[in-house]
C-alpha cells in the first residue's frame, strides 16, 4: 500500500531525480513533472509541462499529497525576479490546499561568519543571491503560515553524487583528471558542508513520512559530510588506480572565464562559500533520520568520482 502521492517539480534536475528515486524505496506512488523524461526513473511516472505554466503545474500536482519542488533556473537567471516568480507559480498552483510542499535549502541565506548553522540561526546573506534565498523562504512562509499548505525546507550544502551535470566535481574538482590533476577549492584545512544526493532524497522521504505531526512551516539542517578540503582530496586519491596530483584551484582563470560566461561569474561571487568553515547543524534532523543515516564519507566519494577516473582515463 502505497504511503502517499508525490509530485516531484523538476524531475532531470540532480535533487529532483534523487528525491523521486527515494520516494519510490521509501513505498510512495511518484510522479516526475519535466519538459522531457530524460531519465525515464524506475517506478516514476512522468507527465510533461512548462514550469512557467501555472495551469501545468497545477495538473502536475492536483491528486498529489507532497509536493516537491526542485524546480531551479539557471545559476545566471535568478536576478530581476524570476527566481521568485517561478516559485510563485508554484504557490498559486498550490493554492488553499493543505497539500505538504517540500524545498531544498541551502546556506546563501547565512553570513560567512556562521561557524555553525541551526535552523535558529538568524539570516543574514551576503550576496544578491543569498537574499533571493531569503525572499523565496519568506514568501513560503507567508503561504503556510496562513494557513494554505504545509512547507518543509530541508537545507544542505552542495550537492554532489555519481553522473551529476554541473556540480563542482564536473566544474572544477574532476575537470583536469586525465591529466592526474584534482582541484581543491580552499586552503587543505577549511571545512565544507557536502550533500550526496542518494542520502539528502532518502532524508526527504523520512522527513515527508512524519509530517503529519510537524508544524505549518518548518526548516530541517541536512548535516551531510563536513570535511575539509584536505579529506576530500585524500578520498579521491585512495580511489584512484593512479597518483593523483592536489593542486589549488586557480580561481583567476574561473575569475577569467567569467568575463564570457555569466554561469561562471555568478560562480565566483560565491567564492567566501569555500573560503570560510560554515557547518549544518541540526539535532532535531538528526534524531528523527536516526544514528548512521549517511553513507560514509569515503564511499560516497569514491562512487561520485569513478565514473570520471572511467572516462577521462586516470
Amino acid at each position: 500500500m502505497s504511503k502517499g502521492k508525490v509530485t516531484v517539480l523538476g524531475i532531470n534536475g540532480n535533487i529532483g531525480r534523487h528525491a523521486a528515486a527515494a520516494f519510490v524505496a521509501a513505498g510512495f506512488t511518484v510522479k516526475g513533472f519535466g519538459r522531457t523524461d530524460r531519465y525515464k526513473l524506475p517506478g516514476v511516472s512522468f507527465v510533461a509541462g512548462d514550469a512557467l505554466s501555472l495551469d501545468d503545474i497545477k495538473a502536475a500536482i492536483a491528486d498529489a499529497d507532497i509536493v516537491v519542488n526542485a524546480l531551479n533556473l539557471p545559476y545566471d537567471a535568478w536576478d530581476k525576479g524570476r527566481a521568485e516568480a517561478l516559485l510563485a507559480t508554484v504557490i498559486a498552483a498550490m493554492g488553499d490546499s493543505g497539500k505538504t510542499l517540500m524545498f531544498p535549502g541551502n546556506i546563501y541565506n547565512y553570513a560567512a561568519t556562521d561557524r555553525f548553522i541551526t535552523p535558529q540561526t538568524p539570516q543574514r546573506p551576503q550576496t544578491p543571491r543569498g537574499a533571493i534565498r531569503v525572499r523565496q523562504e519568506e514568501m513560503l512562509a507567508a503561504a503556510s503560515k496562513a494557513g494554505r499548505f504545509q512547507t518543509i525546507i530541508i537545507r544542505a550544502g552542495d550537492f554532489y553524487a555519481p553522473h551529476n551535470g554541473g556540480d563542482w566535481y564536473a566544474l572544477a574538482i574532476m575537470s583536469e583528471v586525465a591529466k592526474n590533476k584534482i582541484y581543491h577549492m580552499a586552503n587543505l584545512d577549511v571545512g565544507h558542508a557536502w550533500a550526496y544526493l542518494p542520502d539528502l532524497g532518502r532524508a526527504f522521504a523520512a522527513v515527508a513520512e512524519q509530517r503529519r505531526a510537524l508544524g505549518a512551516f518548518e526548516t530541517f539542517h541536512f548535516a551531510g559530510h563536513y570535511e575539509t578540503q584536505g579529506a576530500l582530496m585524500a578520498a579521491i586519491q585512495a580511489v584512484s588506480p593512479r597518483p593523483l596530483k592536489a593542486a589549488a584551484l586557480p580561481w583567476i582563470f574561473l575569475q577569467a572565464m567569467g568575463l564570457a560566461n555569466g554561469v561562471i561569474r555568478e560562480i565566483v561571487k560565491m567564492r567566501y562559500l569555500w573560503n570560510n568553515p560554515m557547518e549544518l547543524v541540526d539535532p532535531r534532523l538528526d534524531d528523527l533520520l536516526g544514528p548512521d543515516f549517511a553513507t560514509p564519507f569515503a564511499d560516497a566519494v569514491a562512487e561520485t568520482v569513478r565514473p570520471y577516473l572511467v572516462q577521462k582515463g586516470a
